[in-house]
């Protein structure tokens, strides 16, 4: 056997050795802090540092600041945040300090479904239905009418039937001007829906929810050029369910 490879097989032993050892030196260390982030915080205030820390101690009747790192399970911590919708991910691991780091990023809102004989929900931006909080409300896009019940009890509107009108809500919160323009969408009969503007008087007559980018376009010309002229009040509905048309009225 060549020196080069003793030398080799001998660092590995040492490598191998001290990592072992440094293993077992994390495990005998306590934890020094709890350190929580929460990512997208500032844009909704459903989950909070203190709400994390109840999860992670079960109510506060665990005191992870001074465990043995040995007793402490990460991956089971993770999961029970994950029990919480709000939370999309959760990430928990320890620094060099002794301090356990606990990284949460956070759903967001981007409508909310509104049920006149129930409780009301909200729609997350990867389709999941989360539910509403007395501790926070977030100003966004409503859904009413037909079926609100049965979206409301979907899981994810993403994976279900409902893969158009998420679609169709998401193409509307990523532009901004259509964000700033449409409060509501309300679900129709056969899978149709309207949408109701901020400001003016004219519902919108959409149909299904499908051909985005054109219905949208075809809305565009009407409020760029036809509603400046005619004035923002003078028609009551505009209708661009049918292919190449603007329908007035």
């Amino acid at each position: 056997m060549s020196t080069r490879k003793i030398l080799a097989g001998m660092l590995g032993v040492i490598t191998l050795t001290l990592l072992i050892a440094s293993s077992g030196g994390n495990d005998r260390r306590v934890c020094n802090k709890v350190l929580i982030n929460i990512d997208n915080q500032l844009d909704n205030h459903f989950v909070d540092n203190t709400d994390v820390m109840r999860m992670l101690t079960d109510g506060f009747t665990r005191q992870l600041e001074g465990e043995l790192f040995a007793d402490i399970n990460v991956r089971q911590l993770e999961k029970k945040l994950l029990l919480n919708t709000y939370i999309r991910e959760a990430e928990i691991y320890r620094d060099l300090r002794g301090n356990l780091l606990v990284q949460v990023d956070l759903r967001r809102p981007m409508a909310r479904i509104v049920q006149p004989d129930g409780a009301d929900a909200y729609i997350a931006e990867d389709g999941t239905i989360l539910p509403v909080s007395d501790k926070f409300s977030a100003r966004v896009l409503t859904i009413s009418g037909a079926q609100v019940a049965a979206l409301t009890a979907t899981e994810n509107i993403a994976q279900s039937d409902f893969r158009s009108l998420y679609e169709l809500v998401t193409y509307i919160n990523r532009h901004d001007f259509w964000r700033a323009q449409i409060a509501q969408i309300e679900l129709l009969d056969k899978g149709e829906v309207r949408l109701w503007p901020q400001v003016t008087k004219q519902y919108i007559e959409f149909g299904k929810p499908e051909k985005l980018a054109d219905k949208f376009k075809r809305l565009r010309v009407f409020y760029k050029d036809i509603l400046p002229r005619k004035g923002w009040n003078t028609y009551k509905r505009v209708n661009v369910k049918y292919s190449n048309q603007i329908i007035c009225e």
